[in-house]
């Protein structure tokens, strides 16, 4: 079953106020039992002696947008048990401490939930063509792999 569909890239980091906000337009929702929720956090990661200070991201919008819709429409067609799917991932600069992915799952049962939204964040690593240039306190930079 096609679900609706909803524009992925979102400019700047997510702010915590959008999934509170996604958890709350779901408690009408009685057909629901079970949300999973993986949000991606820039880390300071320490790379060479110097520490990530922020992640710019970038990508093809387009082609970018495609594949989140292509593996989404895969995940609904592998789990019959989920109800919907928000997925968001931040375009342009994000600061240690914030979020840059944001996937929200609702599903009839919890395993589903939790099963889809990990293969969901997996494949998105692995598919979808968006870049990461690291941004150190130097004002240098390193362009990440996506692992």
């Amino acid at each position: 079953m096609a679900k609706k569909k909803h524009k992925v890239l979102f400019d700047g980091p997510i702010p915590p106020q959008k999934v509170g906000d996604s958890i709350g337009h779901h408690t009408s929702k009685t057909n629901i039992g079970a949300h999973s929720i993986f949000l991606g956090q820039v880390r300071a990661d320490e790379i060479d002696g110097k520490t990530v200070q922020a992640i710019e991201y970038s990508a093809y919008d387009e082609m970018a947008e495609k594949k989140f819709y292509e593996i989404r429409e895969f995940i609904f067609g592998k789990y019959s048990e989920l109800t919907c799917m928000h997925v968001y991932h931040s375009i342009g600069e994000v600061k240690i401490g914030e979020i840059s992915l944001f996937v929200f799952v609702s599903s009839v049962h919890r395993k589903q939930a939790i099963d889809a939204c990990e293969e969901m964040v997996e494949l998105i690593k692995e598919k979808v063509p968006i870049w990461k240039k690291e941004k150190f306190e130097d004002e240098t930079h390193n362009w990440a792999e996506n692992k």
